[in-house]
């Protein structure tokens, strides 16, 4: 395999003039990578039929999404092989008009590219789709991720002061990967069906998503939370603020939202009676009520089950520039 002007390196390489000749080429994040030993780069892309397929030119340089592009980048990133096609995916996902990407990866503001798994692969991978699951301790969470922002940085160009002009930026463009949660019973799984089955995915298939956000919002519940309307209380407020921080209010469209909903606030709200098309309806009013016109329709209001125990929710305010998540069915390599 030709990997062009890309360093490799033999497995006896030293460390620190890995990491040299790294930041030299411009494939360094700050952290230390991997060393793209030829070994370890065979191995990733070992099995791939066409490693040099294009899926298309990515924004902001233009550099283009291939399976051998991405596996060098999922070498630097700690990922397994299993795990090269999730992160084309998600890079392919990204290229769809819709999302955006030219705006997410450019902007000034804080958006970053969130990836998110759906379907038996990720339990296949130990993703974590409970505890702590936007945080660190999960191996495949924290790498596909990282794969994904190191292929729009040095595949897309989207490095700082080149393609990617924030002017603060975030830790998730570092790494922003988790897997969508499975409903512990059939009740609260019919009431709140997966983010992906509900965009068009068959149960039981393989799936990515790509959203583009502009940071996290921990979300406490109203108290007492014993009820649906105390128990969501505070979303509406949080949205239309979100609306407000993000400068989505300013748009003469509104866009999308995006609510992680832990598995026992589901089940509370399952066992109340309230689903997914209850849930958003309610919150779309709401929200309406509160004078502030948060999406398109309450369908635009994605309710996503995944973490731990507790009740606590986390808000994801969609980048307020303009950009829609995107699922995708998992490529086949």
């Amino acid at each position: 395999m030709d990997w062009g002007n890309l360093p490799v390196f033999d497995d006896g390489a030293v460390f620190e003039d890995v990491q040299n000749a790294l930041a030299e080429a411009e494939q360094a994040d700050g952290l230390p990578m991997v060393p793209p030993t030829r070994r370890r780069l065979e191995a990733m892309i070992k099995g791939v039929g066409a490693p040099e397929r294009s899926y298309g030119p990515m924004p902001p340089l233009f550099g283009e999404i291939t399976p051998a592009a991405v596996a060098y980048q999922c070498v630097l990133a700690g990922c397994k092989p299993a795990e090269l096609p999730l992160v084309v995916t998600a890079a392919a996902a990204c290229l769809t008009p819709d999302f955006n990407l030219l705006g997410v990866s450019t902007t000034t503001g804080t958006a970053c590219v969130v990836t998110m798994v759906h379907g038996p692969v990720a339990a296949a991978l130990e993703m974590n789709a409970g505890t702590n699951m936007l945080g660190p301790g999960n191996r495949a969470n924290a790498c596909i991720g990282r794969a994904v922002a190191l292929v729009l940085r040095n595949i897309g160009g989207a490095r700082p002061l080149v393609g990617d002009m924030a002017t603060m930026g975030q830790p998730g463009k570092y790494t922003f990967c988790f897997a969508e949660a499975d409903a512990e019973d059939e009740a609260a799984n019919a009431a709140f069906p997966s983010f992906a089955t509900h965009r068009g995915v068959p149960s039981g298939a393989d799936a990515v998503s790509v959203l583009g956000v502009s940071g996290t919002m921990e979300v406490l519940i109203g108290h007492p939370g014993d009820t649906p309307e105390t128990a969501l209380a505070s979303v509406p407020h949080i949205m239309c603020a979100g609306a407000i921080a993000t400068g989505a209010a300013r748009k003469p469209e509104r866009g999308e939202q995006a609510l992680l909903l832990p598995p026992e606030l589901a089940r509370l709200l399952t066992q109340r009676g309230w689903d997914l098309a209850r849930t958003q309806q309610w919150l779309f009013d709401r929200c309406g009520e509160l004078g502030g016109e948060v999406a398109r329709t309450p369908r635009d209001i994605h309710i996503i089950v995944a973490g731990g125990a507790g009740q606590k929710m986390t808000y994801l305010p969609l980048w307020g520039g303009s950009t829609v998540p995107v699922t995708s069915r998992v490529v086949e390599l």
